[in-house]
């Protein structure tokens, strides 16, 4: 099998730019690290194409701008597995989107493979090929790379063009390929990737249940941290854990001397305390009128929900796929509570279940 070219150079990217510019696929991946930003730092991409196979250094200015073209062409198709994240820090690192993509995730659930299929099982199952393991732990911002840390990265794109291949035909006689196609269309939708701290609250859990002024207090609380995150470029924990958002939410200390006395960060500055404080006050016209979601559901919604689950289950066995991707259960206790705003009553998903579910509750 062929090695991987090590690229650390722009003008050797911008030879590789050329040659993927004969090609209309080519198999990608990236190894980044965030354990200590809010953006991921997009430290190698991988790239296979034609039976080549190269590392680039993204660390290395000058290496990626060359590869652009190929990497957002239109009429070249990305295959990554698992894309959501190598999106992202593809999206940070350059400012541009990977697009078209072929997410082999994706693909492996429409034909019935489990949704959350890792690649090297995906790999092991498809192609009969073992990888190995040996490098989960590398640090990818360290140079320079040992040989077996290349080989590592250059497997996680060497057998993506072969797995698509038998993942293409398979969909394609399952007449699947439009499921595959819409969910991976959505991947590239630049909102995904872009943060609005107006919305952070929403990712913490219990959020809904807490009483209107409590929850409008943690949305501010939460657009504060989001946004000083950013600023910072922390992961959000380090500024705030969600944990003392809640309490902060909660206790409404009116003053710094209260706040103190919470588990607040000693690395709080005075500007951080006076604009946690500012977040805990309700400004005009800000107040969260939308009741708590704290009763639990009725014996009715119960069943209900029980019978959507009977339905989409038997329909997910028909179509030999598993439940999960047709509608998720909190789809499902979302429709009984009267929302429609669901993935199940979009696209390929409403024909194939989301019809059946609405029926089912008339």
């Amino acid at each position: 099998m062929p090695e991987a070219v090590w690229i650390d150079r722009g003008g050797a990217a911008a030879v590789l730019a050329q040659e993927l510019a004969a090609h209309d696929t080519i198999g990608l991946d990236t190894e980044f690290l965030r354990e200590r930003t809010y953006f991921p730092r997009l430290c190698l991409v991988q790239i296979a194409a034609g039976g080549g196979l190269w590392c680039i250094d993204a660390l290395e200015d000058g290496t990626l701008e060359p590869l652009a073209p190929a990497l957002t062409d239109p009429g070249v198709r990305k295959i990554i597995h698992s894309a959501r994240q190598d999106l992202e820090a593809y999206s940070v690192c350059t400012t541009r989107l990977i697009a078209p993509v072929f997410d082999t995730q994706i693909a492996a659930a429409c034909i019935g493979m489990k949704p959350q299929i890792g690649y090297a099982e995906l790999v092991r199952t498809l192609l009969d090929v073992t990888l190995s393991k040996g490098q989960t732990r590398t640090d990818w911002s360290r140079r320079p790379l040992s040989a077996a840390q290349l080989a590592y990265a250059a497997d996680d794109v060497r057998y993506l063009e072969e797995i698509a291949s038998r993942l293409r035909e398979r969909l394609r006689s399952l007449g699947r390929e439009q499921w595959m196609l819409e969910d991976c269309a959505a991947l590239t939708d630049p909102r995904q990737y872009s943060p609005d701290p107006s919305q952070a609250w929403k990712r913490l859990k219990g959020a809904r249940a807490l009483a209107p002024p409590v929850r409008a207090r943690l949305r501010r609380l939460a657009a504060w941290r989001e946004e000083r995150a950013l600023e910072r470029d922390l992961p959000r924990g380090w500024v705030l854990s969600d944990a003392l958002l809640i309490e902060l939410a909660q206790r409404n200390p009116a003053d710094s001397g209260a706040l103190a006395g919470l588990r607040a960060p000693a690395a709080l500055d005075d500007t951080a305390v006076g604009a946690i404080l500012a977040a805990l006050r309700a400004a005009p016209g800000d107040e969260d009128l939308e009741p708590a979601r704290t009763e639990p559901p009725t014996p009715e919604e119960k069943a209900l929900v029980a019978r959507l689950a009977q339905r989409l289950d038997a329909r997910a066995a028909e179509l030999g796929v598993s439940p999960e991707l047709l509608a998720t259960r909190a789809e499902l206790r979302a429709l009984v509570a009267g929302e429609r705003d669901v993935g199940a009553l979009t696209g390929w998903r409403r024909t194939m279940i989301g019809d059946s579910l609405l029926a089912a509750l008339e």
